[in-house]
């Protein structure tokens, strides 16, 4: 065939192939009645259906039917029954170790039978196993609950994920159109299967609506073409359509946002409330300001997205920003903290005792510890769909501490590979320094387990479309239109991750290694364009010219007049093209540099069950360390990549064979049912394991910012050591530092806050160091003296009490003194303490329980007295005096005299609307055991003289401590984090605007008023 014949057969392909893509359905994305030039550039026919095959004429894509029969349409792969799609062997799938389990127990006739004596959550999964396979049917409710009674689980399963599954275009005239989302095929699979009757749960989805976008051209006929494609927005830049009409403006968006009416609203949310194949809640996203009882205002949507995007997704996929003056991050994080706060309520809202939450990638990491802060007894997941870095990557990331946080807020946490789980294991020890192994994190007095699960492809369906009659003769023209030439596919969304320019230079490579394999192998490499938005502003992306550069050199140094080894085509497929290419394929190529988990890879697998196609995997993917049997690569060695190439072009057909059927056999049994069912099985044995415990939520800023504002008479209790200034070798040297002084100052000067400093220390030290702050009150040596606000003298609460009791003590004390290098003895007027914390750590704990012994056996049968174990030290104290004791006394005492204010001249000048009543609000953090004192305390006085919603108690330190207080900070930084958020001022401590407010206190002030202060 000469060269002339090809252009005239591709041009008449070209023509006719759109005029049959105009007959055929796409699949489950918008109506055929649409009119074209409504939708966006990436889904109008004009440009998807430029062919992937040019030369293929168009009488080989119309299936063969009878005269005057109706034209057969193609399942769509975004089908909206998922009940249709499902192979029965997707149900019950079990690992090795389940299987071996139930070989183990077969003597046990009934769930309840094998349920006794359990201790373990292996125990809980061999029993909600034998529940359905002993009796030969699908797992139901009831056997789920009778092999964890304990739970009470009700049955309801709320996934939240970032979007919803459906592309939503809103018409002024009051309509709502509904198109496939693409990306995230699997998730949304799993989700049609949770909400099936082939599960025994009933699930909603909650999901953001996504940008909603607002054509404002009239409907026009299907097969209206559209007048220009001046407003068509390219591709890439070197694949743009060419304007013709050069007159028509490009429509700019309204500055005033996108309206919609409460009416409209509500249609939209009965409608994906009632939708078929799966229920889903939509969350409304905008500022407080723009939402009115007429509807809402949607402004700039693509910011919900920013901090996500362009922090998150770029340094988990190990690409490293420049530093920069931190401006647009603040405003970027503000509202990532408020759209995960309005997950969070909006799910409270649904949320009943004993649903089950799972949370969803990177978009919401801040999710489940906000649902722990307002539901402790919660059952939550989080599963990541992508990379997790290491901890070298992760410290770059500013707000790395709230990031790992949110996310221990779950029970357990699912990753795609070992690699990412062992990652964010290791993370958690050295950014928080939290306890972890290789299955788990120990967290606020509880453990969140890691684990690995592996997300798999609905396998059925995706046979079911890959065998289609469309997709057959798409197949088979395929093959006739590169007969005699090996086939190498690659198919990847054009971002910075992909590889696609490492697949590019290896493949140069294989052509400049083995000249033998010119012009018998062609590349054909579809790219669609990246959904990320990093990726479209980063003005130093220059991928899609570098793609194209590459093209360009390897078919100018290796391709002919009549012949281009590279076929390149930016641009998206429909699904019969898709599968029709991957089964036509010789060799399937993924390069990713970094990847979750490569869904192609996976329904490559699926496509090659006849022809038995080597796949070649980045080893840098999630889905290596699961498909095992494939070719993998470092997609950075390039003449490792060509020699691959060449071996999976030669190898022989058993080897094909034999490494397919590994490989099929994998991808068809863990599939995304699989998935799901494996990874709520985890969950429920993870939440029987772990059902005696109760993890203490992570301190909610915006909460209590909210229950602050409103109150007038507010209580302020700080221990010293460990909460305000960190603990160190030498307690004298343990100095506040600037900022605490002056934030402190800053919140004891408003007239409505009593703030006071409840410490072990003596009079001297905290006179010495914070006494010069009048406004301050004072309690030293855990409540034995007291000073008031804007007083000089101390009140001796112990002085008639006997202390003949300290020579004993010193003496034991002095003989472990003695006895361990780098330990003393501090003598206080009515306490005792013997630090060991210059000691070595080891040889000064077995000498502190020993010290413990010896004086509980001796001195405390004598005395009325107390031995305290606290950090690196032993304290001898007598019964009546603690901490606790102090802060009931302060309580009544504010809660019945407001005399103890400082200036109490100004209070008679007060009005009633003014003056301080009853103790609205309570803070009091510490962070050691005596200070679990004032913890007890305080829920004692829970719905008597204190609300509890004004309580709150707060520890700080240790992950692994159980507490009495109601929530936690990690470290002392956090304490006066909050302390300025409560008092308004910034880093110096000093009183300004909220331009000085830190990155997180901005964030919790704009959850709290809706939108970002002075943004």
């Amino acid at each position: 065939m000469n060269m002339a014949e090809q252009n005239s057969k591709a041009n008449d392909h070209a023509d006719r192939l759109q005029t049959s893509e105009h007959e055929s359905s796409p699949g489950a994305a918008l109506s055929n009645e649409q009119a074209e030039e409504d939708l966006p550039a990436h889904e109008r026919q004009s440009i998807t259906n430029i062919p992937v095959t040019p030369g293929i004429h168009l009488a080989t894509y119309d299936p063969e039917t009878n005269p005057g029969e109706p034209k057969r349409q193609s399942p769509s792969y975004f089908t909206r029954d998922p009940a249709s799609h499902r192979s029965p062997r997707a149900l019950c799938v079990k690992s090795p170790s389940e299987l071996g389990d139930l070989n183990e127990n077969r003597s046990a006739s009934s769930p309840t039978q094998a349920m006794t004596g359990a201790m373990s959550h292996q125990d809980v999964l061999r029993r909600m196993s034998l529940s359905s396979k002993g009796r030969g049917r699908r797992e139901s409710l009831s056997d789920i609950q009778a092999a964890v009674p304990d739970l009470a689980l009700s049955g309801n399963i709320i996934s939240a994920t970032f979007t919803l599954p459906y592309s939503l275009k809103y018409r002024p005239a009051g309509e709502w159109d509904l198109g496939s989302r693409r990306g995230q095929s699997a998730l949304f699979d799993a989700f049609s299967y949770l909400s099936s009757d082939e599960t025994p749960w009933n699930h909603t989805v909650v999901a953001w609506t996504g940008e909603i976008e607002s054509p404002n051209d009239p409907f026009s006929p299907p097969d209206t073409p559209p007048d220009t494609t001046a407003n068509i927005r390219g591709l890439n830049t070197l694949s743009a359509p060419i304007p013709i009409d050069t007159q028509t403006l490009p429509t700019q968006p309204s500055q005033d946002g996108l309206f919609i009416p409460c009416d409209q609203q509500q249609q939209l949310e009965q409608k994906l409330m009632h939708d078929e194949r799966i229920k889903t809640v939509p969350i409304w996203l905008a500022d407080d300001d723009e939402i009115t009882s007429n509807g809402i205002r949607l402004k700039d949507q693509g910011r919900w997205r920013r901090y996500a995007e362009h922090e998150l997704y770029t340094l988990f996929h190990y690409k490293q920003h420049e530093p920069t003056d931190g401006r647009s991050e603040r405003l970027n994080w503000a509202d990532y903290y408020r759209m995960n706060l309005k997950f969070a309520n909006k799910i409270i809202d649904m949320y009943k005792p004993g649903d089950v939450v799972v949370i969803h990638d990177y978009y919401l990491m801040l999710l489940p510890s906000m649902l722990r802060q307002r539901a402790p007894k919660m059952y939550i997941s989080f599963y990541l769909h992508c990379p997790f870095p290491s901890s070298e990557f992760l410290r770059c990331l500013p707000r790395r501490k709230e990031v790992l946080q949110g996310v221990l807020g779950a029970n357990l946490v699912g990753f795609q590979s070992y690699s990412y789980s062992r990652h964010f294991s290791s993370c958690c020890t050295r950014i928080l320094d939290f306890p972890s192994d290789s299955i788990g994190v120990e967290a606020y007095g509880s453990r969140v387990e890691v684990g690995v699960f592996p997300i798999g492809i609905d396998a059925t369906k995706c046979e079911q479309m890959a065998w289609s009659q469309t997709v057959d003769d798409k197949y088979k023209a395929l093959r006739k239109l590169y007969e005699g030439k090996k086939i190498i596919v690659g198919r990847d969304r054009l971002d910075s991750v992909r590889g696609v320019a490492q697949k590019l230079m290896a493949f140069e490579r294989f052509l400049e290694l083995y000249p033998e394999w010119t012009e018998k192998v062609v590349l054909i490499q579809v790219t669609s364009p990246t959904t990320i938005e990093e990726e479209h502003e980063d003005p130093e992306n220059k991928i899609a010219s570098r793609v194209n550069e590459l093209v360009m050199k390897i078919n100018g140094t290796y391709g002919s007049l009549g012949f281009s080894p590279v076929q390149h085509y930016p641009q998206y497929l429909s699904p019969d093209e898709y599968f029709a290419l991957l089964r036509a394929a010789d060799i399937g190529l993924i390069t990713s540099v970094r990847d979750g988990m490569n869904t192609t890879s996976l329904e490559y697998v699926v496509c090659q069950r006849e022809r038995h196609g080597p796949l070649i995997l980045s080893e840098f993917s999630g889905t290596a360390g699961s498909l095992k049997d494939a070719i993998h690569i470092n997609p950075w060695d390039l003449s490792d990549v060509a020699k691959q190439i060449d071996h999976a072009l030669t190898m022989s057909a058993e080897r094909r064979l034999a490494m397919q059927q590994r490989l099929y056999h994998h991808v068809t049994s863990q599939n995304v049912q699989s998935w799901i069912t494996k990874f709520l099985r985890k969950l429920v044995g993870t939440l029987s394991g772990n059902q005696d415990t109760i993890a203490t939520p992570l301190l909610d800023p915006t909460a209590m910012l909210k229950q602050y504002r409103a109150a007038k008479n507010r209580l302020f209790m700080f221990d010293y050591d460990g909460t305000l200034t960190p603990i160190v070798r030498e307690p004298s040297a343990a100095v506040p530092s600037e900022r605490v002084i002056r934030t402190l100052k800053s919140l004891a000067a408003d007239h409505r806050n009593s703030v006071w400093i409840i410490s072990g220390r003596d009079q001297e030290f905290l006179k010495q160091h914070l006494g010069h702050i009048p406004e301050l009150g004072f309690s030293a040596e855990h409540g034995s003296f007291i000073r008031q606000p804007g007083e000089q003298t101390w009140e001796n609460l112990a002085e008639k009490f006997d202390m003949g009791w300290q020579e004993e003590v010193v003496a034991v004390f002095q003989k472990f003194t003695d006895r361990v290098p780098g330990s003393f003895i501090e003598r206080k007027r009515c306490a005792l303490t013997w630090h060991y914390r210059l000691a070595d750590p080891e040889q000064g704990a077995h000498a502190a329980r020993e010290a413990q012994k010896e004086l509980e056996a001796t001195v405390t049968k004598k005395w009325d007295v107390d031995v305290m174990t606290g950090k690196a030290n032993l304290e001898v104290r007598p019964t009546f005096i603690n901490k606790g004791e102090i802060s009931k006394r302060l309580v009544a005492n504010y809660n019945s005299d407001i005399s103890h204010i400082v200036d109490g001249s100004k209070v008679e000048e007060m009005t009633d609307a003014t003056k301080p009543g009853q103790v609205e609000f309570v803070l009091c953090m510490g962070d050691d055991f005596t200070d679990e004192d004032m913890f007890r305390a305080l829920s004692g006085l829970s719905g008597t003289a204190l609300s509890e919603e004004s309580i709150f108690t707060v520890t700080v330190g240790a992950s692994t401590k159980v507490t009495l207080a109601k929530y936690h900070v990690l470290e002392p930084d956090d304490v006066i984090e909050g302390m300025a958020l409560l008092a308004g001022v910034g880093k110096d401590g000093v009183m300004a605007d909220h331009t000085v407010l830190s990155q997180v206190n901005l964030a919790a002030v704009a959850g709290l008023e809706g939108r970002v202060p002075d943004a």
